[in-house]
């Protein structure tokens, strides 16, 4: 369950679709999530991983992690 509270003019916008189309509001909000949770998960995790950079390899030390080098 999740409630959202949304501005007067977005909740407008939201009913007039709604009607219009024959869609619930309940419809477009998790549309609206769904199309946007991969990106906003993308930017966090990049955020992330620039404020606690990781271990880094060069290429030499994988190829020979991978038995790849001579």
């Amino acid at each position: 369950m999740l409630a959202i509270r949304l501005s007067q003019d977005i909740e407008k916008r939201l009913e007039k679709l709604s009607k219009r189309t024959g869609r619930t509001k309940t419809y477009y909000a998790r549309e609206a999530i769904v199309e946007h949770i991969d990106d906003l998960e993308d930017y966090y995790l990049a955020v992330d991983r620039l404020k606690n950079p990781g271990r880094r390899w060069t290429m030499e030390e994988v190829e020979k992690e991978l038995g790849l080098a001579d």
